[in-house]
C-alpha cells in the first residue's frame, strides 16, 4: 500500500502559536475528509511544537503515546507572577524580592536541589483538569475557588540554556524584554531559557511558578515549545530521535490565520484557525499530500509501544479473540511482517493472559 493510500497513520505536526490542539485536529480532519482524528496530548494556545495526530485506526494508539515522556524548551520570567502562570494573563503582579541580586548559580542550584527527579506538583487552577465534571479553567474564570491536589511527576532534565536581564511592564505580561528602564511601571526581571524532559502530566507553567516561588521572586512562563513526545521528535530536538524515512523527517508545519465572522447577536468575532502548510494542493490532493507525509500503522506502533512479530496463523487467532503462545512482560503490538507482495499487517494490541499466553485487548481490521 502506497503512503498516499493510507487510511490510518500518524502525523507529526509542528503546532503554531495562537490556536488550540483541537484547531489542528480540525484542520487535519478537513484535509483528510475523515471524522476519526485525534491527538496525543494537548498543547495550550500559546505553546508551539510537536502535536502527534492520529487518524483512522491509529487513534487507538494515542492513549499509549499520551503516557510517554516529553521534552520542552521554554522561557521562564523571574521577578513577576500571573494568575495563569503564563503570559496569557491580563496583567502581572510583583512576585516577591527583587531579582537584582539573583545569580545564575543560585537558579541552577535551586533547580538541582528541588526540581529534579521525583517531585510533587500542584497544577495551575487554569488547567484542563476536571473537577466534578467541570474544567478547572472554567471554574477559575467564573471566580470560583479551585483547589487541585499535588501529584507526583518526574523531571529527568531541567537545564538552563541562557539567561537575560531586563525590564518588564507590569501591565503587559508579554514575552518582550526591554533592556532599558523606560517610563511606566517597569520591574527588573530575569528571563531564563530552559530545556525540560519530564514524565507525562507535568505542567511546565507550574514549574515556572514553583521555581519563582522557591527563589522568592516569583515566576511565570512566557514561551513554550514541545520538541519530543516519546520516540517522536522534531528536527530541532536535542535528543536526535526525530522519526525519519529515507533520510528525511516527515514533519507537517502549520500557521495561524485569523477568521472574522458575525454571530447571531450581530457581534463581530475574530477567531484564529490552524492552516496546514500543504504546498500548492487543493481539494482531495491535500489529503493525498498529508497521507504521503504520515507514518504508517507499523511505524506508529513502533513509536508507541513494544512490537511483536507474529505469523499469519497467529494473526487469525488474535482476530478471533483467541490467545496465542507468548510470554509478555508488558503490552505490545502484534504484527505480521511485510512480504514481497504484501505490506506489514498490524493485528492487535496484546497483553499477558498468563505466564505463557497473550490475549488481544484491541484488534485492528485486516488491511
Amino acid at each position: 500500500m502506497a503512503n498516499t493510500e493510507l487510511s490510518s497513520g500518524l502525523l507529526l505536526v509542528d503546532k503554531p502559536r495562537g490556536v488550540t490542539s483541537f484547531d489542528v485536529v480540525a484542520a487535519v480532519r478537513g484535509a483528510l475528509r475523515i471524522k476519526k482524528v485525534g491527538h496525543a496530548g494537548t498543547l495550550d494556545p500559546m505553546a508551539t511544537g510537536l502535536l502527534v495526530v492520529g487518524f483512522g485506526h491509529a487513534t487507538r494508539l494515542l492513549n499509549a503515546i499520551v503516557e510517554h515522556s516529553k521534552t520542552y524548551e521554554a522561557t521562564i520570567r523571574l521577578g513577576l507572577t500571573t494568575d495563569t502562570d503564563d503570559a496569557e494573563a491580563e496583567r502581572c503582579k510583583r512576585g516577591g524580592a527583587s531579582v537584582e541580586s539573583l545569580t545564575e548559580g543560585r537558579i541552577e542550584s535551586t533547580i538541582a536541589e528541588r526540581f529534579l527527579g521525583h517531585i510533587e506538583q500542584v497544577p495551575n487552577s487554569f488547567s484542563a483538569i476536571k473537577i466534578n465534571g467541570q474544567r478547572a479553567y472554567d471554574l477559575a474564570r467564573d471566580g470560583k475557588d479551585v483547589e487541585l491536589k499535588a501529584r507526583p511527576v518526574t523531571i529527568d532534565e531541567f537545564t538552563v540554556l541562557a539567561a537575560r536581564r531586563g525590564w518588564a511592564n507590569m501591565d503587559e505580561p508579554a514575552s518582550a524584554l526591554s533592556q532599558v528602564a523606560l517610563a511606566g511601571e517597569l520591574v527588573p526581571v530575569v528571563d531564563i531559557d530552559v530545556r525540560v524532559s519530564c514524565s507525562s502530566g507535568t505542567y511546565i507553567r507550574a514549574l515556572a511558578r514553583d521555581l519563582g516561588a522557591a527563589l522568592g521572586v516569583g515566576g511565570y512562563l512566557t514561551r513554550l515549545r514541545r520538541t519530543r513526545v516519546g520516540r517522536f521528535a522534531l528536527p530541532d530536538d536535542a535528543s536526535g530521535l526525530a522519526v525519519a524515512r529515507n533520510g528525511q523527517t516527515h514533519i507537517v508545519t502549520a500557521h495561524t490565520e485569523a477568521k472574522t465572522f458575525t454571530n447571531r447577536q450581530g457581534e463581530i468575532i475574530i477567531r484564529n484557525r490552524a492552516i496546514l502548510d500543504i504546498p500548492g494542493e487543493t481539494g482531495a490532493a491535500r489529503g493525498e499530500w498529508l497521507r504521503a507525509h504520515a507514518l504508517s500503522m507499523l511505524e506508529a506502533a513502533q513509536g508507541s509501544m513494544p512490537t511483536m512479530p507474529i505469523s499469519a496463523d497467529e494473526a487469525a487467532e488474535l482476530r478471533f479473540g483467541r490467545r496465542i503462545g507468548r510470554t509478555l512482560e508488558r503490552d505490545a503490538v502484534a504484527y505480521v511482517p511485510a512480504e514481497a507482495d504484501a505490506p506489514a499487517d498490524v493485528v492487535a494490541i496484546v497483553t499477558a493472559a498468563n505466564a505463557h499466553q497473550a490475549k488481544p485487548v484491541t484488534v485492528f481490521p485486516a488491511i
